[in-house]
């Protein structure tokens, strides 16, 4: 059997990179021998180990471990001593992101469309209120829109269908492709935005909870105004200490929740124990963002903040456990993986001849029989 040689800092680098040493033991207990070079794995075992850490098996035979860097600023609320090394399925989400955005940027140039004169135009002078009206009068939304929404929950789906009418590509997942086993971290990061004069491009961790997803998502909308590509935490929905994350937070707020409105609400209900519920009703968004937004206008202290928060995700997990449900319909589900926008027009070129299915397969992750529902599903809005 043949044996491989692979260098002692590269097995480290590559251990490094599991979030379950005593795993990896279990199914390699020769592997501190490898380190030590008092044995070597066979090629078999490599491909094993391979697949169960996200390695290409390439990286393997290289004298040392590849620098793997985000090429985007990664914001944290609260930062660690010393650089945090980004983990293996945030690079690789991000990395898929940016080769769907390049195919997208080079198919919509190809087709002659104009770049999006949205991208950038804001910078961090600008009054964050006037950014929050722009942002509205782009996205078609009229004052008040949100209050028009039966419930919250709808009003984030209509928000998501009006940032993907103007071009925005946005993508909700919780996992690495359509991998189950290798889900993504809320703690590491809530979402990340690409910027493109084309194609522009939103991700939203579906792990995190419907309630915030439409606060980063607002966040991440200030992001492409303001012509910045980020990856953030949003811990506690509060930024980072960086002056493009302050001002996105509040271009956010106001966005969702106008300071203005917000005060005379307040003045209303900011007094009875449901304040925050009254308010979340009246914008139409969750609870959590609104008593946000009054910490924002120091409408509430940090301390009733904070007690809120910590009650509410409490509630809000106890209520996810008991609503598990298995699965769902697989071609929606596959249609925020994949985002209506990119999924529309990689669907098109392939019907068009543009590009082989061969490629629509790759840029997807689906193929065949499952890649010709999805694409019906997409075009009608059922399975088929």
């Amino acid at each position: 059997m043949v044996k491989v040689e692979v260098k002692p800092n590269v097995l480290q680098w590559v251990i490094k990179r599991m979030d379950n040493f005593d795993r990896l033991k279990d199914q390699f207990p020769n592997i501190d021998k490898w380190i030590n070079q008092e044995s070597q794995p066979t090629l078999k075992q490599l491909e094993k180990l391979a697949k169960m850490t996200a390695v290409p098996l390439g990286y393997f035979f290289l004298p040392n471990p590849p620098e793997e860097k985000l090429r985007i600023p990664h914001y944290r609320t609260v930062r660690d001593e010393g650089a945090v090394r980004p983990s293996p399925n945030l690079l690789e989400t991000v990395q898929t992101m940016e080769r769907r955005q390049q195919w997208m940027r080079d198919y919509l140039i190809q087709l002659g469309n104009p770049p999006l004169n949205y991208v950038g135009r804001a910078n961090l002078s600008m009054d964050p209120k006037l950014v929050a009206q722009d942002m509205r009068r782009t996205l078609n939304l009229e004052d008040g829109w949100a209050s028009k929404q039966s419930t919250w929950q709808e009003a984030l789906r209509n928000l998501i269908r009006k940032t993907e009418d103007i071009g925005i590509i946005v993508v909700i997942n919780g996992v690495v492709g359509n991998n189950t086993h290798r889900k993504l971290d809320v703690a590491e990061f809530r979402g990340f935005v690409l910027i493109d004069d084309y194609a522009p491009l939103i991700f939203i961790n579906g792990r995190d909870g419907k309630a915030a997803q439409m606060f980063t998502l607002a966040h991440e909308l200030a992001h492409i105004w303001y012509g910045e590509s980020a990856a953030f935490d949003l811990k506690n929905l509060q930024p980072a200490d960086a002056e493009i994350e302050n001002a996105c937070n509040k271009a956010a707020a106001e966005f969702l929740v106008p300071e203005d409105e917000l005060i005379i609400i307040w003045k209303q209900v900011g007094q009875s124990e449901d304040r925050f519920e009254q308010a979340a009703r009246y914008f139409k968004v969750s609870e959590i963002v609104a008593a946000r937004r009054a910490l924002d206008l120091n409408l509430v202290t940090k301390e009733e903040f904070f007690l809120f928060y910590e009650d509410y995700m409490k509630r809000l997990r106890q209520q996810t456990e008991q609503t598990k449900t298995s699965g769902g319909n697989f071609y929606a589900t596959q249609t925020m993986r994949i985002g209506r926008h990119f999924a529309e027009a990689v669907i098109s070129a392939a019907k068009e001849g543009t590009i082989l299915y061969r490629e629509a397969y790759q840029l997807t992750g689906l193929s065949g029989d499952t890649f010709a529902k999805f694409a019906e599903y997409v075009d009608t809005g059922r399975y088929v």
